[in-house]
C-alpha cells in the first residue's frame, strides 16, 4: 500500500510542469549614516494582496494587474522584502538592525513598521513603490515619526529580471530614505 501510494506521488510530480524561481536583487548603497540608535527592528512589512504572494505581478497596457504563472519569486514576498530592508538599514547605519521576530537579546531601541500601498511594475517600464513607514522608540528620547513615500524605479531591462532589478533599486531608495530618519 505505501509503495502504492509513492508511487503515484511520483507520477503526479512528474506530470506538473516544474516551477521557476526568481531571486529579488541585492543592491548596495553608497550612503552610510551615524545611526542615532542602537538597535532597530524592522516588522514584517505590509504588502498589497497582488505583492504578497508568490506570482510576479506587473501592470498590462488597460491598467489591470496581471501575473507570471510560470516563473515565481524564490522567496517570500513579504519576508524578502522585510529581509532586504532590514539589511540595507544595517549597512546604511551600522548598527544591530533585524526583522521581526527580533534576533538579538534585549529590547531595540526603535522599531520601523512600513506599510506598502503599491508595489508594482508600471506598463510604462517604471515600478513604483508607495505607502507610509512608522518609526518608533520605546523607552529611549526618540520622537516618533510617520512619513510617506513615493518611490520610482525605472526597469531598464525587459522582462522579469528588469522586474527583480527595478524592485530592489526602489526598496534601496525607500532604505535610504528610512535610515536618514535614524542616522545623521
Amino acid at each position: 500500500m505505501r509503495l502504492l501510494m509513492i508511487t503515484a506521488l511520483a507520477g503526479l510530480a512528474a506530470c506538473s510542469a516544474p516551477l521557476e524561481r526568481l531571486a529579488m536583487a541585492q543592491l548596495q548603497s553608497d550612503l552610510e549614516l551615524r545611526p542615532l540608535v542602537s538597535s532597530v527592528i524592522v516588522r514584517t512589512v505590509v504588502l498589497p494582496t497582488y505583492a504578497a504572494v508568490e506570482e510576479i505581478a506587473f501592470e498590462t497596457e488597460t491598467g489591470l494587474i496581471a501575473s507570471s504563472e510560470d516563473i515565481l519569486w524564490a522567496d517570500d514576498p513579504q519576508r524578502a522584502v522585510t529581509v532586504a530592508l532590514s539589511r540595507n538599514l544595517a549597512d546604511i547605519l551600522n548598527t544591530d538592525v533585524g526583522p521581526d521576530p527580533w534576533p538579538f537579546v534585549g529590547l531595540p531601541d526603535v522599531a520601523v513598521d512600513v506599510r506598502v500601498e503599491r508595489m508594482l511594475a508600471g506598463a510604462d517600464g517604471i515600478f513604483r513603490l508607495t505607502g507610509q513607514f512608522y518609526v518608533g522608540g520605546d523607552g529611549i528620547d526618540f520622537r516618533n515619526r510617520s512619513q510617506a513615500f513615493s518611490v520610482e524605479a525605472p526597469m531598464n531591462a525587459a522582462g522579469l529580471g528588469g522586474i527583480a532589478t527595478a524592485q530592489a533599486q526602489a526598496l534601496l531608495t525607500l532604505s535610504e530614505q528610512i535610515a536618514r530618519t535614524l542616522g545623521r
